[in-house]
């Protein structure tokens, strides 16, 4: 999923300011986790717009992307958040959201905030050697390890790539069994070991919670 919006920011016109609407800026690869959130939470008064995925790519393109996003939409809401954590920008993210007014989620990247930031740091010194995937990475697998490695046209990279590895840490956002067996072979490609860990949302949820929070207008039960 590589971009998604969930209401229309072009078609209908920008909400105006003032109304307590609050836009989140997220990465492509946390859209199922954040509307399931907001659907779960009723958070019915924070709108949802996603870069492409693809960025971790290449993550010195992830500053400019999220500041573009921001100017485009800083007058039309209350608050903007940035649902990115460092994700491999060197702390330049954090410096440009500073400079901007907005903040974003805690923590090096992604593998730690779902496992919880306190947590990930702790097994840090012991799992240097883990490669980890979440939901997404699972589903995407091919688009987003496989083929960018070059392991779909030269597999016997596979070895110098992840020789240095011991295992691969799947962090399920959900209890899927179909993507945890997929998972294992994913493990099973890579020449890994494989240990499944259910984190759920980790932060994430506490995080969105806390902002949710500043203009809350949900919807009565």
């Amino acid at each position: 999923m590589d971009q998604i919006s969930d209401r229309s920011l072009t078609d209908t016109g920008l909400p105006a300011s003032g109304t307590g609407r609050i836009l989140l800026i997220a990465c492509g690869a946390l859209a199922r986790e954040i509307l399931d959130l907001k659907t779960r939470n009723r958070w019915d008064h924070l709108d949802l717009t996603c870069l492409p995925a693809k960025l971790h790519l290449y993550p010195e393109k992830i500053t400019e992307a999220v500041t573009e996003t921001v100017a485009r939409h800083r007058g039309a809401y209350d608050d903007i958040f940035v649902v990115y954590a460092d994700c491999g920008t060197g702390g330049l993210l954090r410096a440009r959201c500073d400079e901007l007014g907005v903040q974003m989620v805690e923590g090096p990247h992604c593998y730690s905030f779902f496992e919880g930031n306190a947590a990930f740091q702790s097994r840090a010194e012991d799992e240097i050697s883990a490669f980890y995937l979440t939901d997404f990475l699972v589903r995407q697998f091919d688009a987003f390890v496989w083929k960018p490695m070059g392991l779909d046209r030269h597999p016997e990279l596979r070895d110098m790539l992840f020789g240095n590895y011991t295992k691969l840490v799947y962090q399920a956002q959900t209890d899927d069994p179909a993507l945890r067996a997929k998972a294992e072979e994913c493990a099973a490609r890579l020449g890994l070991t494989f240990e499944y860990r259910a984190t759920g949302y980790g932060d994430l949820e506490g995080t969105l919670a806390s902002w949710a929070g500043r203009n809350a207008r949900q919807t009565p039960g």
